[in-house]
Parts: structure tokens; C-alpha cells; sequence
């Protein structure tokens, strides 16, 4: 006679507390992997495309921004397509949005917002992360002084020189005359994943300089969460109830499986879990540095 199977071992609510801890931890691990490296990957391909063909259009248009406000003096808002970097030594071709903090540099790199736009008189600032979301600057330490690449606004292309790299302590360059325009490429400095400090690449302006956007924002009043390896707070909430949200299913995944066994509750709760993890961990990245 076949034998037949074991009925489920029955759990004390210690025991199915850790296992639901234990759970919703691996979930949660694998969830945040997947999304800063495979998923966060292609998460950034997606946004290059759909960024790309917005700021064709623009530029078509001629609507594309020259300053910190729409052709209607609207504020950007974060995310919106600004400029174009190409910069074949390395392979970035990358579009820069409007703003720096976490969620926003999941798309690409950004400007930051109380700096002009490149190409302008005065000083620009692009900041992209060095690994996670495709790291698209994760190669512009290789860059050597004389090395040449452009960014194209709604003001045309425009050429720049790199003048050098330099890391927290290192001298930093003559100061900028006035009507010239300097760049600045930030990013995170050491291992992958593992940032040690700031790195940051100085370009001069070589080619025609072009007549500065009004700017409402000042170093003073940028956001936090916009300034260089920072996090971004703005939606701890959502990462509350996304945990909140987790521990229930968790607990109804345990219910189910003791009434109606483990296949049936697998099949029903592994998709809910993992659309859960995923967004816990999406919300989970906001809290790492900006430019990991």
C-alpha cells in the first residue's frame, strides 16, 4: 500500500515567527540584489530609451530647457530629460535629467539643479552612479587630462576638455574666469557596491559659451537628498506599509499552507511576494547613497 503523507508538522507561534522572519528576509535580500544589478539594469535601459526619444523630440521642437524652467517658466521637475553626454572613450551616451537624488539617478545621470546647464558661463554639475542602474559613470575615472567629449543641450553641442581627476584632499583647479564654463562629473569612488569616498572628473569649456539660464535654486537651498551620497527619506512611508503589506501575506502564506497545503499556497502566495519584495526593495534603494 502506498504510504500516505505526512500531515504538516504543526508550529508554535514562536517557530512560525521565525520562519516568517526568515521569509521575508530572503526576500528582501534577493529582491534588493536583483534590483541594483539585473533588474536595476534594465530598469536603466528602459528609461535611456524612453528618455532619448522625449529629448529628440524636444530638441526637434526647439523646446528643449535652457534654464531651470520650462518655455512656460514652469520648475523642471525631477527626472526631465536636460542633455545629451557622449563620451566615446568610455562609452557613455547617456541623457541627464533634472535633479540627483536616489530616485532620480535610477534613470541616468543628473544634473544638479542649483548649477548651470553645460555649456552655459559658470560651473555644471552631472552626477551618475558608479555601479548600481547600469553605472553608467562607472568608467570616468579612466579619463586622462586633454581628453575631449561633448554634451548636447537645447543650446547646441558642446565640447569639453577634461582638465583631470581629483579625490577628496586633492587640489582643486584655478578658478573659473569669468564668462568661461567648467564641468564637473561626479560619482562614487572605490569598489562596486562598496563606495569609499567621491570622485570627480574637471572639463573645460572649448567650444563657444553659451548665454547662462536663470537659476531659482542655490547651493543653499538644494535639497538634501540632492547633494552628493546622499539618501532620499522622502518615501519611508510607502517602505513602512510595503513591510506591513509583506508580514500580513507572510502570515496568510503560513494560514494557507496548514489548511491547504504547501502546493496550492505556493502557487498563490510566490507571485503576491515577489511583486511585495520587489517594491520593498525598489523603496529600499532610496535609502542608499545616491550614487552607489
Amino acid at each position: 500500500m502506498p504510504t500516505p503523507p505526512r500531515p504538516p508538522a504543526d508550529l508554535t507561534p514562536r517557530d512560525q515567527a521565525i520562519r516568517s522572519t526568515l521569509a521575508i528576509l530572503s526576500v528582501l535580500i534577493l529582491g534588493l540584489l536583483g534590483t541594483i544589478t539585473v533588474l536595476g539594469h534594465l530598469q536603466h535601459l528602459v528609461s535611456q530609451q524612453q528618455l532619448t526619444n522625449a529629448f529628440r523630440f524636444e530638441l526637434a521642437e526647439g523646446t528643449a530647457p535652457v534654464s531651470e524652467g520650462t518655455v512656460d517658466k514652469v520648475l523642471l521637475t525631477a527626472g526631465t530629460p536636460v542633455a545629451l553626454l557622449t563620451i566615446p572613450s568610455i562609452g557613455v551616451n547617456e541623457i541627464v535629467v533634472e535633479g540627483t537624488d536616489s530616485g532620480t539617478l535610477r534613470a541616468g545621470p543628473g544634473h544638479r539643479r542649483d548649477t548651470m546647464l553645460p555649456g552655459q558661463a559658470g560651473y555644471s554639475v552631472i552626477m551618475g552612479r558608479a555601479a548600481a542602474y547600469g553605472g553608467p559613470f562607472a568608467r570616468i575615472q579612466e579619463l586622462r587630462p586633454g581628453q575631449k567629449f561633448t554634451v548636447t543641450t537645447g543650446q547646441g553641442e558642446h565640447t569639453y576638455a577634461v582638465l583631470g581627476l581629483r579625490y577628496a584632499g586633492d587640489p582643486t583647479p584655478p578658478a573659473l574666469p569669468a564668462g568661461k564654463g567648467r564641468l564637473v562629473l561626479v560619482t562614487a569612488r572605490g569598489p562596486a557596491f562598496v563606495p569609499s569616498g567621491i570622485a570627480r572628473v574637471d572639463a573645460e569649456l572649448v567650444s563657444e559659451t553659451k548665454p547662462a539660464g536663470a537659476r531659482q535654486t542655490t547651493y543653499n537651498s538644494l535639497p538634501l537628498a540632492d547633494q552628493e551620497m546622499a539618501t532620499d527619506t522622502s518615501t519611508v512611508w510607502a517602505l513602512v506599509f510595503a513591510l506591513q503589506f509583506l508580514l500580513i501575506v507572510e502570515l496568510a502564506a503560513v494560514w494557507a499552507f496548514r489548511r491547504v497545503g504547501l502546493r496550492k499556497a505556493w502557487t498563490v502566495f510566490v507571485p503576491v511576494v515577489t511583486v511585495g519584495g520587489l517594491f520593498v526593495a525598489d523603496q529600499l534603494v532610496r535609502l542608499l547613497p545616491n550614487l552607489l
